[in-house]
């Protein structure tokens, strides 16, 4: 009887720990991380970190004036030299460490190494970059940030910035239409394609910019936005009307940057500009954003008739996508497939999204679309996509860099609210009023009538 109580006594406490660990960690992987994986994985990296560079062969041979340092003032072994280890800095999601990197070592070297740090030390994956010649970042990931997106508190913001998703070495994904102006999203149905437009409709809401939306499904993902929307069009019908008002638009800016530009030779350098970001404030326009979503329904023709109409309209987006980033005009174009199938013009005006986004798609054929021509090692990380994971994808640009990034949720309830509260910064665009959706007004809500009358109380 004494042995199964101090069974008990001993034996229970230490299950409920074990168990309670293993629950924290299945469902709340940040508290378990911040708990137990982090101290565990630091006293791995402190304690292995000589061990495990000079099997991964990140150490180089001692200098000869630490050899003979060595020999006049200790008996120990001579061994390789490390990479110069840093400060660690630890996160909510994981580790941050610089390495001095030693004469003849480059960051690559690191870099090819990465997979078995992450098993060496104990953590979900390690991502190494470049910050200056001879130095590199480790980040350590704990666990799998994805599965549970939440973006950080503090990013880094700003005008016509939107952090819209988490990449997988837990940095915000910040889309900057300064830096990217037009990008290409590609998603098959219930990938999260419309959750990630969805972001950067409300991210843009409360910012001074004109948003401008194509949507031939009849309206069904961007009328819920209607209250900060400038323009929109629900059919081929209407988009072929309103881009041809665009492309006016941005002519007028041209124009309008060429006055500034035939001013006096004498003028100081900081006045000649070749976009409106160069314009006094006073002058400058605001900047345009125009969601195309199922951009395909605009290439796709029934007769010969409409044959015309969709050649004008497909000229007419590759001319903002050629021009319009210096008059401030930038797209976001969004569909299922996007190539040389739809017709005359799509492989041309794919080629100027300079951005690529690509969600779950039904077949490999569409991954190379979006991918392919810019990063193909993304094209098979773009088809191992789960349905099980909506919003997951990965994201390229033409520099050929690439990562996965993963939405976090948003309701289109919650969307829609944060472009009624927004409604007062749609500019004044007279272009564009005619095209400006009608937007419905909540029933006010009142106080039903008694169904009992009260009487009047009488002395």
């Amino acid at each position: 009887m004494t042995d199964l109580a101090t069974l008990l006594e001993v034996g229970g406490p230490v299950a409920a720990l074990g168990g309670g660990a293993a629950y924290t960690r299945a469902k709340h992987p940040g508290v378990y991380w911040s708990t137990v994986g982090l101290p565990i994985s630091t006293a791995r990296l402190l304690s292995s970190y000589s061990s495990v560079m000079e099997a991964c062969g990140l150490t180089v041979a001692p200098s000869r004036l630490r050899v003979l340092a060595v020999k006049a003032t200790t008996r120990r072994e001579i061994r390789p030299v490390p990479p110069r280890r840093g400060i660690i800095r630890p996160t909510s999601t994981g580790l941050r460490l610089r390495l001095r990197l030693a004469p003849g070592q480059e960051p690559a070297d690191v870099a090819a190494s990465a997979e078995r740090l992450r098993h060496a030390w104990g953590v979900h994956a390690v991502y190494v970059t470049t910050v200056k010649p001879g130095v590199v970042e480790l980040r350590l990931v704990g666990f799998d940030v994805l599965r549970r997106v939440r973006m950080p508190r503090k990013v880094d913001g700003g005008f016509l910035k939107v952090p819209v998703a988490l990449r997988e070495d837990a940095t915000p994904f910040v889309r900057d239409y300064r830096t990217v102006p037009h990008q290409l999203t590609l998603g098959a149905t219930l990938s999260g394609k419309s959750m990630y437009l969805r972001h950067l409709v409300a991210g843009l809401a409360p910012q001074p910019v004109a948003l401008v939306g194509i949507d031939c499904k009849r309206g069904v993902e961007l009328a819920p936005f209607a209250a900060r929307l400038s323009a929109l069009a629900t059919d081929p019908e209407q988009a072929a009307e309103l881009l041809p008002v665009l492309v006016k638009e941005m002519e007028d800016r041209y124009d309008l940057i060429k006055v500034r530009q035939g001013i006096a030779p004498d003028a100081p350098e900081e006045e000649i500009t070749s976009d409106i970001w160069g314009l006094p404030e006073h002058e400058r326009p605001v900047p345009i954003v125009l969601f195309v979503d199922e951009v395909a329904e605009l290439f796709l023709v029934a007769t010969r008739k409409d044959e015309d109409r969709r050649d004008e309209m497909v000229t007419h987006l590759i001319r903002l996508a050629q021009l319009g980033r210096a008059a401030g005009i930038y797209l976001e174009v969004c569909g299922q497939r996007f190539g040389a199938e739809l017709g005359k013009g799509a492989t041309m005006l794919r080629a100027q999204l300079t951005g690529r986004v690509c969600h779950r798609v039904n077949d490999e054929a569409s991954a190379k679309m979006a991918l392919g021509d810019i990063a193909p090692e993304a094209v098979s990380a773009a088809c191992a996509i789960a349905p099980e994971r909506p919003g997951l994808a990965v994201a390229g640009d033409t520099s050929g860099g690439w990562s996965r990034i993963r939405t976090p949720y948003l309701s289109l309830g919650d969307a829609a609210e944060i472009c009624r509260e927004s409604a007062h910064l749609v500019p004044d665009l007279p272009a564009l009023k005619r095209f400006r959706p009608d937007v419905p007004v909540r029933p006010v809500e009142t106080a039903a009538a008694p169904v009992l009358q009260p009487r009047p109380v009488t002395d």
